[in-house]
């Protein structure tokens, strides 16, 4: 017999495509009014979400921003703090230098307390960030180097050996070339950081943007229930819109108050803070550069227009400040012309005797009086940031959580008035 074939296997079945009653049934649904009072639920829900959420982060991120800014600010304090310690210190050894043998007593106390400070500063600098403490060991090790150097030219001036003038000048040297630019790194980096927070705390009140098309949501969502259900107010979502509107005035007033905050900070007390800051470190530098002048008998032309050079840009910074500092400088610096001229005239004794005089008026006293204003100046401005951006970092941050509050409210409200319409179609 001949054996009978098996049979084919039968073809695999192709999937049967969607019929165009199915597709119309699925579309057929969101044309319904349950369908789509579940669908306007939903916006409003989201809308309301959306200011909550926003608002929670936006306001969180600005107190951020402003308490980095804080932060950042009293960290660029004690940088140019330390910075002004050390010019001071050696602005006061090299005219100590002056008076030849023994200096006096107060002059050397008073070098000792600002490398002490310097030395601690630069610790405290530390401390506070570990990416400034990464810039800072070179600075540790010339300042070391630079004290080292003084010792040795106060040894050489005390037994009258003219090498001390030189030691003194590698001092200065080594103290400009190693220690002041690795601190000028740290101030630099620290500007940027102030002027990146100052900046993100502006940009919050665009928040603003999600607050109002959340408003346009539920006014357009009222407008079409309104005309599907004939009633011309819906309690649920008119409470919804409220809460909002007055969440959104205070958000708003209060991330723009902490904007306005940032720039006031930015362009005054922090501005200040930075401008008399290096004043004071441009003064010092001209001081030892007047020091300078008359060591070198003659041939310090180059100091003499380092003074100038530090002097201008002094004045330029404290332009903007104005003030009784700004007066008292330009009384110090006046007393410049005088010991010029009588260097200049042949009366080198009588320079050096003005120039390290400590009586009342004195070039010195001038100087003190304008270093104690200073520092005053710049501790009560630096004082005043901090407290500026403190309490409007809380102010960012308790707006926040209303905003996150008002917004689950209003969602909640929204809910509560689509129940009834939901209902009515059960």
């Amino acid at each position: 017999m001949t054996p009978t074939p098996a049979p084919a296997p039968a073809p695999p079945a192709r999937p049967v495509p969607a019929t165009p009653a199915a597709a119309s049934a699925r579309t057929g649904r969101l044309r319904r009014t349950p369908a789509r009072l579940r669908l306007a639920a939903a916006v409003a829900v989201v809308a309301c979400a959306l200011v909550a959420v926003g608002g929670l982060l936006v306001g969180l991120v600005q107190a951020d921003a402003l308490r980095s800014a804080a932060d950042d600010t009293a960290q660029q304090v004690r940088t140019l703090d330390v910075r002004n310690d050390l010019v001071a210190a050696d602005a006061t050894a090299t005219n100590a230098f002056l008076v030849g043998g023994r200096e006096p007593v107060a002059q050397r106390e008073r070098y000792d307390v600002s490398l002490a400070s310097a030395t601690s500063g630069l610790t405290a600098v530390a401390g506070a960030d570990q990416r400034d403490a990464e810039r800072l060991p070179g600075v540790s090790t010339s300042v070391a180097t630079y004290s080292g150097l003084v010792e040795q030219a106060r040894a050489n001036n005390r037994q009258g050996f003219p090498v001390g003038a030189a030691y003194l000048e590698t001092a200065s040297q080594e103290l400009r070339a190693e220690a002041l630019p690795g601190l000028d790194e740290v101030v630099s980096a620290n500007a940027s950081s102030v002027t990146d927070a100052f900046q993100v705390a502006g940009r919050a009140t665009l928040v603003l943007l999600v607050l109002l098309v959340a408003l346009a949501a539920l006014v357009v969502v009222q407008v079409w229930l309104a005309s599907r259900t004939h009633r011309r107010l819906n309690l649920g979502l008119v409470l919804s819109t409220v809460v909002l509107l007055v969440a959104g005035f205070l958000l708003g007033s209060n991330l723009d108050g902490g904007s306005r905050t940032a720039n006031d900070v930015q362009d005054g007390a922090y501005g200040q803070t930075v401008a008399v800051a290096r004043a004071y470190s441009l003064a010092n530098d001209a001081k030892a550069a007047e020091s300078f002048t008359l060591i070198k008998r003659g041939s310090g032309q180059a100091y003499e227009e380092s003074y100038q050079a530090s002097v201008d840009a002094a004045s330029e910074l404290l332009r903007g400040v104005g003030g009784q500092v700004q007066a008292t400088f330009d009384a110090w610096a006046a007393t410049h012309d005088e010991i010029r001229g009588l260097d200049d005239g042949g009366d080198w004794d009588g320079a050096v005797a003005l120039a390290t005089s400590s009586e009342p008026g004195s070039p010195n006293a001038q100087f003190d009086a304008f270093a104690q204003e200073a520092q005053t100046a710049t501790a009560d401005s630096s004082a005043q940031a901090q407290s500026d951006l403190e309490h409007a970092a809380s102010a960012s941050e308790r707006t926040a959580w209303l905003a996150l509050i008002a917004g689950l409210l209003a969602a909640g409200a929204a809910v509560w008035g689509f129940a009834p319409r939901l209902k009515e179609y059960r």
